[in-house]
């Protein structure tokens, strides 16, 4: 086996990545304190085509030297928006027709195994604050929760190993009902 270089990759352009088509997939991330965290979620986002990212609260934004470490140029791939509050990100996705879905331990909620996406249904993940997790607030207007089942005796993962794994399982089945 030889590794393979960037060149046989065949990875997209920035332009190209501008113009093709993305998932019906947004991330929010909820008051995220880490800048490599931030980074790392619009790396992970720009490798399964997520369509935006939404900055909420305290979660810093673009240009920012410590963001640019972690992602590494997807900051400029992956479109963002910036909102003072993860409610009102909930809100306008509402109003857009988005599915809206917590990454978080509930009561009741879906273990990332059994979850099942409907192929006309656009959706946003949320991620929550590295030691607090989503507010109950957002919670509390959300469609759903997501959890990914832990077997060990930590009862979290790190923000961004959280959505690398939701991205993955979510923008693989998407990928299949994609024509």
């Amino acid at each position: 086996m030889r590794k393979r270089k960037i060149t046989d990759l065949h990875r997209l352009t920035v332009e190209e990545f501008h113009k093709v088509k993305k998932l019906p997939l947004i991330v929010v991330l909820d008051d995220i304190r880490s800048m490599h965290n931030i980074g790392s979620v619009f790396r992970t986002s720009d490798a399964f085509l997520v369509d935006k990212i939404y900055l909420c609260g305290i979660t810093a934004t673009p240009p920012n030297a410590e963001i640019h470490k972690t992602a590494l140029g997807a900051e400029d791939t992956v479109e963002w928006k910036y909102f003072e509050s993860t409610i009102d990100a909930v809100n306008e996705l509402h109003k857009d027709g988005f599915t809206v879905i917590s990454i978080e331990q509930v009561e009741g909620s879906t273990m990332l195994d059994k979850v099942k996406l409907d192929s006309d249904k656009k959706y946003a993940v949320i991620m929550g604050n590295e030691v607090k997790g989503v507010k109950q607030e957002v919670v509390n207007i959300c469609d759903g929760c997501i959890e990914i089942p832990q077997y060990g005796t930590k009862h979290s993962l790190n923000v961004s190993v959280t959505t690398g794994i939701i991205l993955w399982e979510l923008a693989s089945k998407m990928m299949k009902n994609r024509v």
